[in-house]
């Protein structure tokens, strides 16, 4: 492809990206975003040869600002090269001079996503097969109990076990105050013995919801009950803050769901102050640089367990980095999780739900080519059109007291 060219100065401007080898160009034809329940936000990207790959831009409660990225993504790439992944990564986080952020990185999730999907399906292979090979045959994943204020904990755990789960992931708490009494701890350490009582693993999520004054208390409680990890005990940017509670404790200490670039995890790695790093790839610039997070953080000896309480596309994504990648521990995954409400679930939108059954804790190696999943587009364009006026919004929590409280 012969891309028009202008000269600025010394330097090059390029209108449509680089010029592919011959029989390597295949041009986006089409990018199209679909707003769907429960709270997905899906991406779909076709080329001039008929290609099609999926990808997802979820930013929970802000999906009409991811979508109307999209708006820049269309006038900038369609008519580029689809196997062009880096430079259009390269391009879109840095050619609009602002870098960063919740929705510009879940925008640029999304495309990413389906071009490695793009890529995996012209040449035949999953995409672990492009990222290096696999390093593992199945990957261990958690499902969700308690919902957003845990209960009836034990027997959410119970079903979890029966479902194939060897381990699970609850909220730590409800909402707490700045310092809130210390008995509003016992619930959690209660909780936490009753569903390792039947023998099943424990990530326990403080969701920010725990100021530093408590932190160090539940974590003191907790240490001798042994959960899997705790997850985000701080606020993010708090990084010394948490360098200290790290030093109180030998529980793992988890975050990254709300960290978007290597920049952003940079301190929290060079501090010492986590054993976990949990990119989400909706939200962390898709494949491409969720993998190199995870890279990185191999350099310093940290876990990479993916953070995905989100849709198919996303969770296959997650799964894809998973099987390729040395560090990997576990990774979430939202099938019959509380945000998913009514008839729309994990396998709602695909046709081939069955290579995401777990057997003993883990899903096997996805075989298909690019993501591995089969997607029912009639239901999911059905679906958007039906809620086009929907956008999920998360719940504001307030205390006794009339304050705002962390969700």
């Amino acid at each position: 492809m012969a891309s028009a060219m202008t000269q600025v100065g010394s330097t090059r401007v390029y209108e449509k990206g680089l010029a592919g080898a011959p029989g390597s160009v295949d041009l986006i034809k089409s990018i199209e975003t679909f707003n769907v329940r429960p709270r997905w936000l899906f991406v779909r990207v076709e080329t001039e040869k008929g290609i099609v790959g999926w990808g997802e831009a979820t930013l929970e409660g802000h999906s009409e600002a991811v979508i109307g990225a999209y708006a820049d993504f269309r006038e900038r790439f369609i008519g580029w090269n689809s196997a062009d992944i880096e430079d259009i990564y390269q391009t879109a986080y840095r050619h609009r001079f602002y870098r960063g952020g919740e929705v510009l990185m879940s925008a640029l999730s999304g495309l990413d996503i389906a071009l490695w999907d793009i890529k995996g399906k012209t040449l035949g292979v999953p995409i672990w097969e492009v990222l290096g090979g696999k390093v593992r045959e199945r990957a261990q994943v958690y499902g969700w109990i308690g919902g957003d204020r845990p209960s009836d904990v034990l027997e959410q755990a119970k079903a979890r076990k029966e479902q194939g789960f060897t381990a699970v992931k609850m909220n730590a708490v409800e909402s707490l105050g700045w310092l809130d009494s210390p008995h509003a701890l016992d619930a959690t350490v209660k909780r936490l013995e009753e569903v390792k009582s039947i023998g099943i693993d424990v990530g326990l999520d403080f969701h920010g919801r725990v100021h530093k004054t408590l932190a160090k208390q539940l974590a003191r409680k907790l240490e001798p009950h042994q959960p899997l990890f705790i997850e985000e005990p701080l606020l993010p940017g708090h990084v010394e803050e948490l360098k200290k509670l790290y030093a109180q404790t030998t529980i793992p200490i988890a975050l990254g769901e709300r960290l978007f670039t290597r920049q952003d995890v940079r301190p929290y790695f060079e501090a010492g102050c986590i054993d976990v790093i949990q990119p989400d790839i909706s939200h962390a610039g898709g494949i491409s640089e969720t993998r190199r997070i995870a890279n990185m953080a191999e350099t310093y000896d940290i876990g990479f367990a993916p953070h995905c309480p989100l849709g198919p596309i996303a969770f296959a994504a997650s799964l894809q980095i998973a099987f390729s990648t040395p560090n990997f521990l576990i990774c979430e995954m939202s099938w019959k999780m509380h945000y998913n409400k009514g008839d729309y679930d994990l396998f709602t939108y695909m046709t081939n739900p069955e290579v995401f059954q777990v057997r003993d804790g883990m899903i096997d190696l996805l075989t298909g080519p690019g993501l591995g999943i089969e997607l029912n587009e009639k239901l999911i364009r059905a679906q958007a059109e039906e809620s086009k006026d929907f956008n999920w919004r998360n719940p504001t929590w307030r205390g006794v007291d009339g304050g705002i409280r962390e969700w």
